[in-house]
């Protein structure tokens, strides 16, 4: 079982439901590929770097999670199907860095 992160931006036009559902539906994917959610984050609207398909904001997701690494190939293969998605991003995450989102954790929680 590999530590990875995931960081997908969706489609700006999309409502407050589909964006929750998209959510919805690819952590369920990943657990049915028997991942275990570590964290799970909504960083919201954002302004992008550039214009991707003529679009210059999207709703910024993270996932960090555990699974085998077959699972990561099939997750990416639907998020290039989904018109919803206008980029993503997966890491393997090593010792260090899982050390760090952890801290980085909690200092979200203590900020909230």
């Amino acid at each position: 079982m590999n530590h990875y992160e995931t960081v997908f931006i969706l489609n700006p036009v999309l409502s407050e439901t589909q964006i929750k559902e998209t959510v919805k539906k690819y952590e369920d994917f990943l657990v049915s590929k028997g991942a275990k959610m570590i964290s799970k984050e909504d960083w919201g609207l954002k302004k992008l770097a550039y214009p991707i398909q003529n679009k210059k904001s999207g709703f910024y997701h993270l996932f960090e999670y555990q699974v085998d690494g077959t699972a990561i190939n099939p997750l990416e293969v639907e998020f290039r199907r989904d018109e919803r998605f206008m980029r993503y991003l997966t890491v393997t995450l090593d010792k260090h860095a899982v050390a760090w989102a952890e801290r980085r954790r909690t200092k979200l929680k203590q900020k909230a």
